[in-house]
């Protein structure tokens, strides 16, 4: 089937799905593949449980009127998502970086959705799948489309950009996240300017931190450009006033106050704040809109409990950002400081090395107590608590329990889901 008509079909049934086990009644199915799992096979089960047609790329699944067989699934996805794009008058915004890409985007969507109709990523769906499925979620009242782009490897940003076709980026930063697939420091600089390459190319408009020499020195000549700086006078000016703990912003002789913790997340809310400028939004509208964002999913969350302030921002951790929220916890004023660091993942041949640089960063801070948890920090030289497995802390902590009020950090990898620590404290 042609893309044109399957955009019809589409037309008709606008809910995408993917997985059996979430069927809305009449949408589409698309039978995608994984390493253990094969869609086709579940195209029938989709059937019966409500979905208008199965998107299948076996034939002999392919039993009735109700299937549309297709080369390759995904590629028809992206293709059925770039073609939509196409047909709506939206402009689209593409995110990228190293951190902060999903809290970014969603302060650039509490600021544009003032004053426009907006779609953004849900949660952090921002892959060669999640991509698609956001630019298919564009309705024909949608002014603006925020895409959060992820990746992990060299031209996935670029595959993300054809399927996008962005008209704006940004990218929050350059960290060592993901060096592993990268190939390490250089290489994330490269892989994540492939939105930038992208844009330029096309003509299109570039967002930038013009504080930031990676991203000044890359863009400071090109014109299609917006540019936010702290005293750069060329630029917009936003500065940060604070960050103990909330973050706080002055922009235009105006205070702003996010509900977000930590001065790494300045860049974010200033992206948004700049975002919202050059699509002429008025300020106190842009001040609302930050404000108003609350965090959640265990990113720089404060949590009050049982008389201990907690930063939890335990949902990702690469060197980079662990090192800013080692600082940005170091500079708080509070006696009582307790860190809880979990492995960072996807680091490669330079995982020890990191963990060890961070084990040092934080023996160097002299916080009141240190535990790091998992196997890459446990083979680090440090005078800080150890513990290999979370199971291991949980037994420690079940001897020796927090007894006094204390200003908490927990922070490390996804995987690790070290927001764990709440049940045990």
């Amino acid at each position: 089937m042609e893309i044109e008509q399957l955009h019809q079909h589409f037309l008709v049934h606008p809910e995408i799905c993917t997985d059996t086990r979430k069927i809305a009644e009449d949408c589409l199915f698309f039978a995608l593949k994984g390493d253990s799992f094969n869609g086709n096979e579940y195209a029938a089960e989709a059937l019966r449980r409500g979905a208008a047609f199965a998107i299948v790329d076996e034939s002999e699944h392919a039993i009735s009127d109700r299937y549309i067989l297709v080369k390759d699934v995904l590629k028809t996805l992206q293709k059925l998502a770039t073609f939509h794009r196409n047909t709506c008058s939206a402009k689209v915004i593409a995110l990228t970086g190293s951190n902060g890409k999903t809290t970014t985007k969603e302060l650039i969507n509490a600021v544009l959705s003032t004053k426009y109709d907006t779609v953004a990523t849900v949660g952090n769906l921002n892959n060669h799948i999640g991509v698609p499925l956001t630019l298919l979620s564009i309705k024909t009242d949608t002014e603006i489309a925020i895409v959060e782009m992820g990746a992990n490897h060299q031209k996935e940003i670029e595959a993300l950009c054809e399927i996008a076709l962005p008209d704006f980026g940004y990218i929050t930063n350059f960290g060592k996240a993901h060096l592993e697939g990268f190939g390490g420091e250089e290489g994330v600089i490269k892989g994540k300017s492939e939105l930038y390459t992208f844009l330029k190319e096309n003509n299109s408009c570039i967002f930038m931190n013009a504080d930031d020499p990676i991203q000044f020195n890359k863009l400071g000549s090109y014109i299609k450009k917006f540019g936010f700086s702290i005293d750069k006078k060329e630029f917009y000016n936003i500065c940060l006033v604070s960050a103990d703990p909330f973050v706080k912003i002055k922009v235009e002789g105006q205070t702003i106050t996010s509900k977000l913790i930590g001065n790494y997340n300045f860049t974010n809310c200033a992206a948004a704040i700049a975002m919202g400028k050059y699509f002429s939004i008025p300020l106190q509208d842009i001040k609302q809109g930050i404000e108003k964002y609350t965090p959640k999913n265990n990113r720089s969350q404060l949590v009050e409990q049982k008389g201990n302030s907690i930063i939890l921002d335990a949902y990702n951790a690469n060197p980079t950002s662990m090192g800013a929220a080692l600082d940005n916890f170091h500079g708080m004023d509070a006696e009582h400081k307790i860190a809880f660091l979990g492995d960072m993942f996807e680091l490669g041949e330079t995982a020890d090395n990191e963990h060890q640089a961070i084990a040092d960063l934080a023996a160097s801070m002299h916080f009141q107590d240190v535990y790091l948890i998992g196997k890459h920090f446990y083979r680090s030289d440090t005078p800080l608590k150890q513990l290999e497995t979370f199971e291991a802390l949980s037994e420690y902590l079940a001897l020796h329990p927090i007894k006094e009020k204390a200003t908490i950090l927990i922070k490390a990898s996804r995987g690790m889901a070290l927001e764990r620590i709440l049940d045990l404290i």
